[in-house]
């Protein structure tokens, strides 16, 4: 056995939460660096002359903003995405099972449609009250640290307060219709994929529910995802992004990149999509994994004790 072995009690929603918030908290601080390498791969296209920098490809993206930024530039927004994960992953992840408990009635067997269901339906629970901090990380991951070119914002907080009072609630929950979209595909096709994966591991007995089963399962998560959520990602990304009045909406602005840079503008930064979650669902679920397992360990210690 390859790490903690499985508790012999299923964990409790509030240890799938915990365990899904600090996961993927983990898995952010990983893999951070390919998410901020995408989105300035994302938004390449709508903004040149700004900066008069070309990003090419995914690592040499990093080493582009190194070399003109320094290295926290890789981290900007850092605050603000461990603040989405805590919000976000502890209910998209966290949610997943009870809720298809209670799409299936408690059946130990759930069907894919339950499944597919319970992915969309936790994803965009999450998405409806964590969508500020996306704006806010979106915005940092975007923002060039260059003398020379001024800085939207200062701090996580101060960006809070400054789109609030510029652009009001709208501007906080800007993206929510397309993040939705994108969210609920990401986190069904995510967690379905995984449940799918695993399954057929340990009913064809290649892996026992160790570390290298996750790892694949994981994996193959993280591929299946990219594919599927890609365009809907360079939308949300591309009209988080925008200043008020550059695009009337999020369907406006697919159009314009449909129109102005062709189809291939929806799979821009799919190699550092894939590589961050690719890595990401490793990292997370790995960790998810391991982190829920512990936490029932010692839980079942100090029941013992008492």
């Amino acid at each position: 056995m390859v790490g903690l072995k499985p508790s012999d009690v299923p964990p409790p929603l509030g240890v799938k939460m915990a365990s899904a918030g600090a996961a993927a908290c983990v898995a952010d601080l990983f893999t951070f660096p390919l998410d901020t390498a995408k989105v300035r791969l994302q938004i390449q296209g709508e903004r040149k002359g700004v900066d008069g920098i070309r990003y090419r490809g995914v690592f040499g993206t990093i080493s582009t903003m190194i070399q003109t930024e320094g290295p926290k530039s890789v981290y900007n927004g850092l605050v603000a995405g461990l603040q989405r994960q805590v919000c976000f992953a502890s209910v998209r992840i966290g949610l997943y099972d009870n809720v298809k408990d209670l799409y299936t009635g408690g059946k130990d067997k759930a069907g894919i449609v339950a499944r597919i269901l319970a992915g969309c339906t936790t994803g965009a629970m999450a998405v409806s009250f964590a969508q500020p901090t996306d704006v806010v990380k979106v915005r940092f991951q975007a923002q060039v640290n260059l003398d020379g070119v001024a800085r939207r914002y200062s701090g996580t907080m101060q960006a809070y307060k400054h789109i609030f009072q510029n652009e009001g609630m709208r501007g906080l929950w800007k993206g929510t219709l397309p993040n939705i979209t994108r969210n609920a595909l990401v986190n069904c096709t995510e967690l379905v994929t995984y449940d799918l994966i695993k399954e057929a591991i340990l009913k064809h007995k290649l892996l026992s529910d160790n570390l290298p089963c996750h790892f694949v399962s994981a994996f193959g998560a993280g591929f299946v995802t990219t594919v599927i959520a890609s365009p809907v990602d360079v939308v949300k990304t591309r009209y988080m992004n925008s200043p008020p009045g550059q695009y009337k909406s999020a369907i406006n602005c697919a159009w314009t990149m449909m129109t102005k840079e062709g189809p291939t503008a929806f799979y821009k930064g799919f190699v550092p999509s894939f590589l961050r979650l690719g890595s990401w669902n490793v990292v997370m679920f790995v960790s998810f994994e391991q982190i829920k397992r512990a936490m029932m360990v010692t839980k079942k210690r100090i029941e013992d004790k008492n």
